[in-house]
């Protein structure tokens, strides 16, 4: 393989050559010399040089012809769409110089004999000279051809890529960054095709786009070549993966599966066209495209590229289906989230919202409100006005110019690395993107809020809703001997806040992760001929298709949800509180009803440890212990740790700690401990000997005050009775608390008194409480009061 001015091979280029060929192409090479010793595959290939471009532009005297084009832009005499097809038409008119003909012609045929062929199938790609920098990306701005064969098809695709230096989008953005036109170059990529049309391909990013967090990667895959993804064409299958675990062989970090719809996939096509997109079949659309071998295997290239760039990556793969052999085919910086400073949290929530009308995921943090324009065609693009919310089945990468005018953007399709999803996070608007119906739900003009503000759900919203935005700076926090830590109800809350210098999360609440994930009633799954009503049958069916099982729906996704959680502060310990609901809202969950007795009192009865061990409920609770072993053991989130609430007795304490070891789920096996909510008097009467049985306590004081008082905590008319600060429930937290050190136990509170009651902080501080667990909204305030009382 020898080079020329005008191609080098991959394998010669490192990635300081963005000047000589982009940054695309040289990071090619820069993986191909650097982590092919570690078994990450990368198709082979050349690239044409700047010099190529400049020649190409001087010997057909093109510079004045896009200078003049330009000012008639700038001066208003020409719209940028004139412009732009002005300038490509000169450029596709040009001649390629013959000895840049010559150099394209001798690498094609050599690379088409490494593979043993006559004529390989190439993918044709720009790569511009200014491209993926840490300040700007240029992702989307300029075209690639997929499946072009033979010499005659590569120079025409060489052509079109040199036309696509001036694409409107890229001429809108150049101009916007101060680059200036001319000097900006265009190196082409000439890689061997991989044949994910016989498979699948897809994207990765080493860090959470929405949130920052910087211990997972994202994969997200369809079927068939990956321009589907990228173009927001398709919604596809994710893996989240966590990073810190990738490397322990005897463990499977994949912390949750999300299955896409898939609904095309573009392939070969004949007749002289390079590549067509087809419907998927069913089979296709309900079934994932990795293994959980693959996706591992993805991630931990992913990490390993990430940990040689030094900094967030964004990365193309993909899969051939003839040999199954897995390919990187890009990789460039993440340009949004890496650029963002560590100490500062924004959290943003909606005041009283109603159900939203869509769902989809969420991109970016931030609420906007608008009306509707919804853009199918040129004709509705000259309706959109500035502050408009852009709804669409999804973004053409031409509607940059428009993205940048929307409060908003709604899309039909697509997931969290296509075109509109990347624009958005980098233009700072809010999206929800991959909604299914948002063109066809909402009404041209209609007024809309669209709010991204936990994790990776988004919402849009009838009319305007309000929206609360807190802002909190953790630099400079004093230090505390008292373990400060947050109370999470999802996996969006944990990775929101995961910037809190945090020790941890002392109350995860397991009834959230049910309600809002699962929604079904866990013995619906496991009895579902109990259930009397069809639709809720229909719902089950619908729910679980595509696991093995009902019981395998209830476990899965429970583990995933516990693990997500997790992961948002390891190694710091979180603490997961087993199930505890009461009867009726146990009933409210899909199926419930059939399982459930009518309760006058349920804040005193059915709930908490009592259900665990009893035959009503029993096997429900043991899929519970199934979710948590499989976190703690074959995800590897083992900083869980286990709390049963409401537990009453000690023989209770006996008797839920003996199902929790028949299923596996033993106190101590592989470091696990267990916890127990002391919301009880006798849990502080008996303290000393609940101690010999659990690890710790969790103070959960509302119902503590509401048993020590005698108070029902929900009545309106003894709401004045109800107080933390009672001296009765004071000296019940003192009692416990000097109880359990005694013993050789740790006390920490998981209740709200401390942030919402002045002074309650320091009484904690003054009796020896080991931790303080609130709101992540509250954290830096209860954090500064501790310091202050333990100086």
């Amino acid at each position: 393989m020898t080079n020329s001015p005008f191609v080098l091979w991959f394998r010669d280029l490192q990635r300081g050559d963005v000047a000589l060929v982009g940054g695309k192409n040289a990071s090619l090479g820069e993986m191909i010399r650097a982590l092919a010793g570690d078994g990450i595959e990368v198709p082979n290939g050349f690239a044409t040089t700047a010099a190529a471009y400049r020649a190409f532009i001087a010997e057909n005297e093109l510079e004045p012809v896009i200078r003049k084009a330009i000012e008639r832009w700038r001066t208003k005499q020409m719209d940028l769409p004139a412009t732009g097809a002005e300038i490509r038409r000169a450029i596709r008119g040009a001649q390629l110089p013959h000895a840049l003909v010559d150099a394209i012609r001798q690498a094609y045929r050599t690379l088409s004999a490494n593979y043993s062929l006559a004529a390989a199938d190439v993918a044709v790609r720009s790569s511009a000279t200014a491209e993926d920098l840490p300040e700007a990306s240029f992702a989307g701005q300029q075209e690639s051809f997929l499946n072009i064969h033979g010499e005659a098809n590569l120079l025409d695709a060489c052509l079109h890529c040199f036309a696509s230096l001036f694409t409107d989008r890229a001429i809108a953005y150049r101009e916007e960054l101060g680059f200036d036109h001319l000097q900006v170059a265009l190196s082409i990529g000439i890689q061997k095709m991989v044949r994910s049309d016989l498979a699948g391909a897809g994207v990765m990013f080493t860090i959470d786009t929405e949130t920052g967090f910087p211990d997972v990667v994202i994969v997200d895959a369809a079927w068939g070549l990956g321009e589907n993804i990228v173009k927001g064409t398709v919604n596809p299958d994710e893996y989240l993966v966590f990073k810190p675990l990738l490397d322990r062989p005897n463990l499977k970090p994949i912390l949750g599966r999300k299955l896409g719809s898939k609904e095309k996939k573009l392939i070969y096509a004949g007749g002289g066209r390079a590549t067509k997109n087809v419907d998927t079949t069913e089979p296709e659309r309900q079934r994932f495209v990795l293994s959980d071998d693959e996706v591992l295997t993805l991630a931990r290239w992913a990490k390993r590229i990430e940990t040689h760039y030094g900094m967030p990556m964004d990365i193309e793969w993909a899969k051939d289906g003839r040999s199954d052999k897995l390919y990187i085919v890009q990789a460039r910086p993440e340009t949004v989230e890496a650029r963002k400073g560590q100490s500062v949290v924004t959290h943003v929530v909606l005041i009283d919202p109603p159900p939203p009308i869509l769902k989809g995921i969420g991109v970016g943090r931030g609420v906007a409100c608008g009306p509707v324009r919804i853009v199918d065609g040129p004709e509705a693009m000259t309706r959109f006005r500035q502050g408009d919310v852009l709804v669409a089945g999804m973004t053409d990468p031409d509607w940059v110019p428009l993205m940048r005018q929307a409060a908003a953007i709604v899309t039909d399709r697509g997931g969290r690395t296509c075109h509109a999803a990347i624009v958005s996070r980098e233009l700072g608007v809010p999206a929800v993107v991959g909604t299914g119906s948002a063109t066809a739900t909402l009404r041209d003009g209609q007024i809309v809020t669209v709010a991204c503000t936990s994790g990776s759900t988004g919402g849009v919203y009838a009319g305007q809703i309000a929206a609360e935005t807190t802002t909190l700076d953790t630099a400079e926090l004093p230090k505390t001997r008292t373990k400060i830590m947050i109370n999470v109800g999802s996996p969006d809350v944990g990775w929101a806040w995961w910037r809190l210098p945090t020790d941890g999360i002392g109350l995860a609440r397991m009834e959230f992760l049910i309600s809002n994930r699962i929604k079904v009633h866990p013995m619906a799954l496991l009895q579902p001929e109990r259930i009397a009503d069809a639709k809720d049958l229909e719902i089950i069916e619908r729910l679980t298709r595509n696991f093995s099982s009902k019981a395998e729906y209830f476990v899965s996704e429970l583990a995933a949800g516990i693990a997500q959680i997790a992961a948002s502060q390891y190694p710091e310990p979180v603490i997961l509180r087993m199930s505890d609901f009461k009867t009726n809202e146990y009933a409210d969950l899909i199926g419930g009803k059939a399982f459930e007795p009518a309760e006058s009192n349920p804040m005193l009865g059915f709930r908490g440890a009592s259900r665990y061990y009893h035959e009503n409920y029993r096997a429900g609770f043991e899929l519970e212990c199934q979710a948590v072993l499989r976190a703690r053991e074959e995800i590897g989130l083992d900083n869980l740790v286990v709390m049963i609430p409401f537990c009453r007795t000690l023989d209770e304490a006996d008797r839920v700690l003996d199902v929790m070891a028949k299923a596996g789920l033993a106190r101590g096996k592989n470091g696990l401990k267990v916890y127990v909510m002391c919301e009880i008097p006798s849990n502080v009467i008996l303290a000393t000997e609940f101690a010999k049985r659990f690890d710790g306590f969790s103070i959960g004081s509302n119902d503590l005050t509401q048993l020590v008082l005698g108070v029902d905590r929900d009545s309106d008319m003894l709401a004045a009775l109800f107080d933390e600060r009672d001296a009765a429930v004071k000296a019940m937290i003192e009692q416990v608390i000097a109880k359990a050190h005694a013993a050789g136990r740790t006390v920490g509170i998981c209740g709200q008194a401390p942030s919402d009651h002045a002074g309650f902080a320091e009484f904690l501080v003054a009796a020896g409480i080991d931790s303080i667990s609130l709101t992540p909204d509250k954290f830096l305030d209860v954090k500064k009061r501790v310091a202050a009382a333990e100086r």
